[in-house]
């Protein structure tokens, strides 16, 4: 957790939310003492090396809003991510990370675990449950290869038939995942019934400052397999469309009609990212994984009306870690520096989209530091919202990690 993270009463261009994970043992000591629904403050242990050195024992750090251990996924969601549902849904882009140290909770608050899913399902559940009635029959927008889309063919016969969905096998973990939804979830947000829409889904990751699309196996065959020996991890690059806005060339974007297709692509995007990682030799927690939702949306007048396109994207960043915790050496140590300078180029954005907001500069954000960074251009220029959950893990052994 930094500093330079945090928000103020004054309007702020990136919405920063605290979440604190529980204590692993009721025998553990908390580091954190929460004021008020906005402000923590962080009292150094005699255990940490800040207090060794002789530095100041208390820390105050203000937030958009702190959610404590017993906040649910459900809470969460409702408050934080839901809004950027409703935003997609008016056409406009949304972009959400979730940010803190290895162990703090960040791959729990976006994609859940086998008992409770995530941000990311919920917000795909929550649409699908919001557009039932509108959905576009399948194939009616075709992608122009420049970052948009087309209407490919007549209107007539746009609403797809429920009945006539494609089938998909769940796994027990994703049909588990589907029956929480369908149990506790039930969010719908409002939408033009006049409009039909379609949904896509991107799944990359960011590795050592390359792209790599999680999904492309998928896009060519029903069952990811490797041929020949070819090494599956092909890098992708970045593109600039007529507006101005970044998207990655060649990415797979795959259209789904029902949220059981939705959470299939997902799992599949998992695994292939954990094949990516063995072959990498490395960790669920050296990548950043970015999942995107584009929705198209047109009245129902014929193909020349006009398409709207909107976003968002929810991206789990890799945990930041000091090297002297983690004992990394040779390409360990090398991930880990490719991972804490991305973070840091996204930390200096974050902080120099707020100088300019709070204090009326105008200094140019500096986001060509980073992939990660540059694939979301468009946000750091104002299009879109951006906000963050930065998750902490309270224990005063991880004091230093955490401050």
């Amino acid at each position: 957790m930094s500093k330079k993270l945090r928000t103020t009463a004054r309007v702020d261009p990136v919405e920063v939310y605290c979440r604190i994970r529980p204590l692993p043992n009721e025998t553990d000591e908390s580091c954190l003492k929460i004021l008020d629904k906005s402000n923590l403050m962080l009292q150094i242990p005699e255990c940490s090396a800040s207090y060794r050195t002789g530095q100041i024992k208390q820390l105050v750090y203000s937030f958009t809003q702190i959610y404590d251990e017993q906040t649910s996924q459900k809470q969460l969601f409702e408050q934080v991510s839901m809004p950027l549902v409703q935003d997609l849904l008016n056409a406009k882009n949304g972009l959400m990370f979730t940010y803190g140290v290895t162990g703090s909770g960040k791959t729990y608050s976006m994609i859940g675990n086998q008992h409770e899913s995530g941000m990311l399902q919920r917000s795909l559940d929550c649409l699908f449950q919001s557009i039932q009635g509108n959905i576009a029959r399948k194939n009616i927008f075709k992608p122009d290869r420049m970052n948009s889309f087309e209407i490919q063919s007549d209107c007539e016969g746009r609403l797809s038939n429920p009945a006539a969905a494609h089938s998909t096998k769940l796994t027990r973990q994703q049909q588990a995942f589907l029956n929480e939804l369908q149990l506790s979830n039930k969010f719908q947000c409002q939408i033009n019934r006049d409009n039909y829409y379609a949904v896509y889904i991107s799944c990359i990751e960011i590795y050592n400052n390359y792209i790599y699309d999680l999904l492309d196996d998928v896009a060519s065959s029903s069952t990811p397999t490797m041929s020949g020996g070819q090494d599956l991890k092909e890098s992708k690059n970045l593109k600039e469309d007529s507006k101005g806005c970044m998207y990655i060339k060649d990415v797979n974007e795959l259209e789904v009609k029902t949220i059981e297709e939705a959470l299939d692509l997902i799992s599949k995007a998992q695994k292939k990212r954990v094949v990516a990682y063995t072959e990498l030799n490395s960790e669920s927690s050296r990548s950043h994984s970015i999942f995107s939702i584009r929705l198209v949306q047109s009245q129902c007048s014929g193909k020349q009306c006009p398409v709207y396109v909107s976003q968002l994207s929810l991206v789990d960043l890799a945990g930041s870690e000091r090297s002297k915790r983690t004992k990394n050496t040779g390409s360990r140590l090398r991930e880990a520096g490719s991972i804490n300078s991305s973070l840091m180029a996204l930390r200096n954005c974050i902080e120099t989209l707020r100088e300019n907001s709070l204090n009326g500069y105008k200094k140019m954000v500096p986001y060509r530091d980073s992939k990660l960074t540059l694939l979301f251009k468009n946000y750091f220029e104002g299009n879109g919202k951006i906000k963050m959950i930065l998750c902490i893990n309270p224990n005063s052994v991880e004091f230093d990690e955490t401050s």
